[in-house]
């Protein structure tokens, strides 16, 4: 469904991207680790078009979406859900749920209904302020804006970052049981730790490793916890 084929993106001089490919096939769910700074939110970005590959190139569903802009890659289908959350806070949760319906407006109804049967703590709040809400209500109300659009790819960054474990558990459900509808998903988390924690909650397809903008692991869970530069770096195991 995507494919990311040996990319590079650079700030300025720095170079973020190095040569990165990756494939993430209908249905899955794929989960996308590394260290802060390493490039992973670069990637996500790259990907919706918010960043432009100096070289490289990215196909979704066949088509080429590098250099394409955001508004015309969420209409064919692929919506980023950014880790900052840019919520508008002096509207309601319903009006900020509206905003993400502009490419599908025919559907408003039916994709609210959708949102609240996944989030029932936002259809409690519809009429509430954005800045009135939680941090996790917070994190519903940004997943939910990007379903307003009825995606048939969802690119999420670190939708579990600052929320306690019990929020933490809760969201990774959803977002378990959105894939489980239909919707391929690409997961971006740092910690390992924590989502393994909740790893009950979902069944990863693959994962990618990403160090200093590199590629540098993909497999199954099974080979990424017996890897022994993971278990050292990542998951503090003794060689």
């Amino acid at each position: 469904m995507l494919e990311v084929n040996d990319i590079d993106t650079f700030y300025g001089e720095y170079q973020a991207l190095r040569g990165v490919s990756l494939i993430v096939k209908e249905g899955e769910l794929i989960v996308l680790f590394g260290p802060n700074g390493h490039g992973k939110s670069t990637l996500l970005k790259a990907i919706c078009g918010l960043l432009t590959p100096s070289t490289g190139h990215i196909h979704l569903n066949g088509k080429q979406i590098s250099g394409l802009g955001t508004h015309k890659i969420v209409k064919m289908g692929l919506v980023y859900i950014a880790e900052d959350k840019h919520l508008f806070p002096e509207m309601t949760v319903e009006e900020n749920l509206m905003i993400g319906a502009y490419s599908s407006r025919r559907k408003k109804g039916e994709r609210f209904e959708y949102v609240f049967h996944l989030f029932p703590r936002l259809l409690e709040r519809r009429k509430q302020l954005a800045s009135t809400l939680s941090g996790g209500e917070e994190r519903m109300l940004t997943i939910g804006r990007g379903l307003m659009s009825s995606p048939t790819f969802l690119a999420v960054d670190e939708p579990s970052l600052g929320l306690s474990p019990l929020l933490r558990k809760e969201v990774f459900r959803t977002i378990s049981e959105i894939n489980k509808q239909g919707t391929t998903i690409l997961l971006v988390e740092q910690s390992v730790d924590e989502a393994f924690e909740t790893s009950d909650t979902m069944s990863f397809s693959r994962i990618y490793l990403m160090e200093n903008g590199r590629i540098v692991f993909d497999g199954c869970i099974e080979d990424f916890v017996d890897n022994e530069h993971i278990q050292e770096i990542f998951l503090g195991m003794p060689d």
